[in-house]
């Protein structure tokens, strides 16, 4: 297949590298030129545009069976959010669209978050649960899903949404990092679900969307076990022999600014339909691979 990946980066990256590996003709679209020299040696072509202006995608060739928007704003306003999620997914509509639908084999991945889920009380959710976020970043989130779900339904725009948990994965751990520095805290009754995905899980997981996924669908992809803050740091203490962090009480303004919740992230469907199996099932097996790739046990 022709393959577009917009965001070559912690998750783009290894995600255009499976895929060349396997066989596929992969192109990695990012703002500016500074990888191309790496993106070429693994076999990926560059492709540069802004994806939040129209111009900048008009003058390239559109010729994609598989695209995936994976592209992050790493922080920023509400305004960054809006012009890179939901003003850029719109261009890349009107970008692929005319050729997308005279190619049965397109299919359009877009990775949204759990976070558009604002349930605090630990209740299991699953993508049929209401999605009313507090932050304006989550409001972004699901005004761009919408937008993508009437294009699947109305113009057979071949979209489908894959909600993820946090992600972790080498070099990326921030609740690690924090304990690691003695700055993680347990926030409130200590009680607050957490719901992670590997990263080399998600990749697993967009793979299996653009193999099997179905245009107009939603998958949460999380893993198997939704864990309290006590747990999860719990486990931490244990496996690398060091004490608890301390308790805190998070005001209600940073909860919602953070756009904090509680609630169970369910992967069934990720499981039974996508057929998607997870390398790490839960936090233990994965956190456990980073802790030895630090060679801190």
């Amino acid at each position: 297949m022709r393959v577009l990946i917009v965001g070559v980066g912690y998750v783009g990256l290894p995600l255009a590298l499976e895929l060349a590996r396997r066989g596929h003709a992969v192109t990695g679209l990012r703002r500016s030129a500074s990888a191309d020299a790496e993106l070429r040696r693994a076999g990926i072509t560059p492709l540069h545009a802004d994806i939040g202006h129209a111009g900048s995608l008009s003058a390239l060739a559109a010729a994609f069976d598989w695209v995936v928007n994976c592209a992050a704003t790493g922080g920023g306003s509400a305004a960054s959010y809006r012009e890179l999620y939901l003003n850029g997914t719109r261009n890349l509509m009107a970008w692929l669209g005319p050729q997308f639908q005279s190619n049965q084999r397109a299919r359009f991945v877009y990775t949204s978050s759990t976070g558009v889920y604002a349930q605090n009380d630990g209740s299991i959710v699953n993508e049929d649960s209401p999605t009313e976020p507090a932050s304006e970043s989550g409001r972004g989130l699901v005004e761009t899903e919408r937008t993508l779900l009437a294009a699947a339904k109305d113009s057979a725009f071949p979209a489908l949404i894959l909600r993820c948990a946090g992600i972790y994965g080498p070099e990326r751990g921030y609740l690690l990092k924090q304990f690691l520095a003695g700055e993680a805290r347990i926030e409130g009754d200590q009680g607050r679900i957490l719901n992670m995905i590997h990263r080399d899980d998600l990749i697993r997981a967009i793979i299996a969307a653009l193999e099997r996924g179905r245009p107009g669908e939603i998958y949460n992809v999380t893993d198997d076990e939704p864990v309290s803050q006590r747990t999860f740091y719990t486990w931490l203490a244990t496996t690398l022999g060091r004490p608890m962090p301390a308790t805190a009480a998070t005001p209600a303004e940073v909860t919602r600014r953070r756009g904090l919740t509680s609630k169970r992230v369910a992967n069934q469907k990720l499981r039974s339909e996508l057929q998607c199996a997870l390398q790490f099932p839960t936090f233990r097996e994965g956190y456990a691979a980073e802790i030895a790739r630090l060679g801190l046990t």
